[in-house]
């Protein structure tokens, strides 16, 4: 089979030493690869590094090797096009439409889906000539990814860090995967919520109650949001993965801490998804010091309270209206029987509903559900990779949400 052939567009600025590492995770991965630079670009990263690890020849101009037509070749030739790092200029000529050197020519002749990794000072990403132009990109149905927060260049911290390779080839890879309907951007425009993870609560300073829940899965479904358009914020719940390219991470320890959170940000979210396991009790009292073992005495029995059900809060009060609340349902016996139950307690829209147990869905990179709708429909995903369980929960919400 021939390789899906990707061009990778690299601005000049600061981060474009770090397309390298994305470059490697792409061609070790079996795509075909060829770097595309702009003149500032090579400031940074010279033309024999971009040919050395790509194995194709690199140049910046329309007028190399006229006859094989480069300009118009290389981007009706490419399966995705990803830019990173994207200045504040390559996001402005592309959404001007110009075309004044090989990059911007090939984003012109793409038909393939194109993704845009910005990097950039925080004062030009939020100044508001750079959002229009990302509006108009997204409009058109480019990925454009929200850049990271942290140290920037000099002493400068803020929005505007290049989010980490492996996770820029984390949103590239999910929209190849969606093969023709990668340049269909269904949630482009929405704000999506995201939980993750699994809240701990805390008995003394060294223990506390949690669960098994890794996160993999929430960050899967966050990950596809992003690759499919839309605003995505992710709350963390101790889950010890990186953050997703283009998510607002916030993160929270405990179920009253993810409530304030999933409260406090659903206010702005088209869709919430509650992905996290919520630990559905506390210690009723948190000791100051550490619990002591005494020889010859019995622990005193832990004393439990009830959480608050945020799932059954936010569908019941539904913070905006039109808004749509999915939610997770992690059972180990009568399955079926008790996600139907849950549903209709919960008043969700819809409930995944998948078995637990020791090598399932916890901890596991793959996992196997069925998804309950509040209409009465069951759609049933086989087992395999979260990522594919992400886009069936986000191919149902794009079918209630249009």
């Amino acid at each position: 089979m021939d390789k899906p052939k990707v061009v990778l567009g690299v601005s000049g600025g600061i981060a474009a030493y770090k397309a390298c590492e994305l470059l490697r995770r792409l061609t070790e991965s079996g795509h075909d690869v060829r770097v595309v630079p702009t003149a500032s670009s090579l400031h940074f990263v010279g033309e024999a590094t971009w040919s050395a690890l790509s194995g194709h020849p690199v140049s910046t101009e329309v007028w190399d090797s006229v006859h094989e037509v480069p300009h118009v070749r290389i981007g009706q030739s490419a399966d995705l096009v990803v830019v990173a790092p994207a200045t504040a200029d390559t996001l402005a000529r592309a959404a001007h439409g110009l075309a004044d050197d090989l990059l911007t020519n090939t984003l012109l002749t793409a038909r393939c889906p194109v993704v845009f990794a910005p990097a950039m000072h925080t004062e030009m990403w939020e100044h508001p000539a750079t959002r229009e132009n990302v509006a108009t990109l997204r409009r058109r149905g480019a990925v454009v990814i929200e850049p990271a927060v942290g140290r920037l260049t000099g002493v400068d911290t803020g929005k505007g860090r290049l989010p980490d390779p492996a996770e820029i080839f984390e949103v590239c890879r999910r929209v190849l995967a969606r093969g023709p309907k990668g340049v269909e951007q269904d949630l482009a425009g929405l704000h999506v919520l995201v939980s993750a993870g699994g809240t701990r609560e805390p008995l003394d300073p060294v223990r506390f109650l949690g669960n098994r829940s890794s996160g993999k899965q929430g960050y899967a479904l966050a990950r596809s949001a992003v690759a499919r358009g839309a605003r995505v914020t992710l709350i963390s719940a101790n889950a010890e993965l990186p953050d997703p390219a283009g998510a607002d991470v916030v993160r929270v320890g405990t179920a009253l801490q993810l409530r304030e959170a999933v409260l406090k940000a659903a206010g702005e979210a088209d869709v919430v998804v509650m992905a996290a396991a919520v630990a559905d009790f506390r210690p009723e009292r948190y000791a100051a010091g550490k619990i002591k073992k005494k020889d010859g005495e019995e622990p005193a029995p832990v004393a439990l309270v009830r959480n608050p059900d945020v799932l059954a809060e936010i569908s019941v009060t539904r913070a905006r209206p039109g808004q749509l609340v999915v939610g997770f349902a992690a059972e180990t016996d009568d399955v079926l029987a008790n996600g139907r139950a849950k549903l209709l307690r919960k008043g969700c829209d819809l409930l995944v509903v998948n078995e637990v147990g020791d090598h399932k869905a916890f901890g596991s990179g793959r996992n196997e559900a069925v998804v309950l709708g509040s209409d009465g429909s069951e759609t049933p995903v086989p087992y395999g990779p979260k990522e594919d369980l992400a886009d069936t929960v986000w191919d149902l919400v794009a079918g209630r949400i249009s």
